[in-house]
């Protein structure tokens, strides 16, 4: 019977590293979810434990996040703040400069992949209408929404992920990643200049072609001031889940906006995965498979090495649920979330953003190969490590 547990985990995590089974449908969500259930089926917990597995304030924070992204999209908030953040630039340089701050704050107060989707046509389409080379705009996209998100815990789902175990607050992540954050895109820009030689050009720019985008003002001020009330509350050191959640239920209050439009913007998928991976991190506990990881992380720079190398074996998610059993103080959870977040710019592959904008760029026309981003994203990640660990 332990053989049997120890191979659906490690079939289970093979899944995770290669987004599917190969012979079956399935993608990670799916994958997490099956594992779980088929170590449900061999005793390893029972379902009493299995829901105790579950971490409701991960689930129900990113939950309300998902629902607030839904609301100001809707509202045509994400197009106007690009509209008016790309009409800013008045030349070549100045647009990578925009781009990369503005994705980056954007992600930062969002989740990273709402930000990845969003913008990546709208982008296109202001390079393309001015006549520039759209890959190194769309390299600052992907690298943006990655390293800007690191700045907070509602950044990205890994991040939501260690605010919830850790019981850091908002403020402990501005505080203490703000700077790597800040560097991290500031040397974005560099590299992308030193690479695009167009890029770096101060020459004017013509008039940007329009954005297309539905603003609905009424949506649009119950959005941002509920979206408001909740940064306010984080701040104040409100309970970050129970935020969320109070702000979702606010939001779907509404006389103007079905609720079934609500719900085809949130991310279920993901959801469904992060309740599978909460059931496989307890398998994996309860084998005793975590001992095994621990001489990766004896030591701080062992656990921001191994988070990043996990991240790109089997993803940022369910690498932060593996290691979390292995941090013990602030400094070590930051490091986690630095690690997993930064491990995105890589490669093309190393993120689910990375591969929002890549897929988004290909539908307007605009293909990205992984070589073209390699030699951007290698430097990027192992500077940007080197920042983040040495300014922790």
């Amino acid at each position: 019977m332990e053989a049997l547990r120890l191979l659906v985990v490690l079939l289970a995590y093979l899944g995770l590293a290669l987004g599917g089974l190969p012979g079956f449908r399935m993608n990670r969500a799916g994958v997490a979810l099956v594992g779980g259930s088929f170590l449900l089926l061999l005793g390893t917990f029972d379902l009493e434990e299995a829901w105790h597995a579950l971490d409701a304030e991960t689930l129900a924070f990113l939950f309300g996040v998902m629902v607030l992204n839904a609301q100001l999209s809707y509202a045509g908030f994400f197009g106007l703040a690009a509209e008016a953040l790309l009409r800013l630039a008045k030349s070549p340089f100045s647009l990578l400069v925009l781009l990369t701050f503005g994705a980056g704050l954007l992600s930062a107060l969002f989740l990273n992949d709402t930000m990845a989707l969003l913008l990546t046509p709208l982008v296109v389409r202001v390079v393309q209408g001015v006549g520039l080379n759209p890959v190194p705009y769309l390299l600052a996209l992907m690298g943006a929404v990655n390293t800007g998100s690191l700045l907070t815990p509602t950044g990205n789902p890994q991040n939501i992920l260690v605010a919830s175990l850790s019981g850091l607050g908002y403020l402990d992540f501005v505080r203490n990643l703000w700077l790597p954050a800040l560097l991290g895109l500031c040397l974005q820009v560099l590299l992308l200049a030193l690479l695009y030689p167009e890029a770096r050009s101060l020459k004017p720019l013509p008039p940007l072609p329009p954005l297309r985008y539905r603003l609905h003002p009424a949506l649009l001020r119950k959005g941002l001031a509920v979206a408001l009330g909740l940064l306010l509350a984080f701040l104040l050191g409100y309970p970050m889940a129970q935020g969320a959640l109070v702000a979702a239920g606010l939001l779907l209050f509404t006389r103007r906006l079905r609720s079934e439009r609500y719900f085809q913007r949130v991310d279920w998928e993901l959801l469904v995965m992060f309740g599978g991976l909460f059931l496989l991190t307890e398998g994996v506990r309860r084998l005793g498979l975590a001992e095994a990881l621990l001489p990766l992380a004896a030591t701080p720079l062992g656990l921001l090495l191994a988070a990043t190398s996990l991240s790109l074996l089997i993803s940022n998610v369910p690498a932060v649920l593996l290691l979390a059993p292995l941090a013990q103080s602030p400094e070590d959870w930051l490091l986690l979330a630095g690690g997993s977040t930064l491990a995105g710019n890589l490669t093309l592959l190393a993120s689910v953003a990375n591969l929002i904008v890549a897929e988004g760029a290909g539908k307007e026309g605009v293909w990205m190969g992984f070589g073209e981003h390699l030699r951007f994203g290698l430097p990027l990640t192992l500077l940007s490590l080197a920042l983040l660990y040495a300014l922790l």
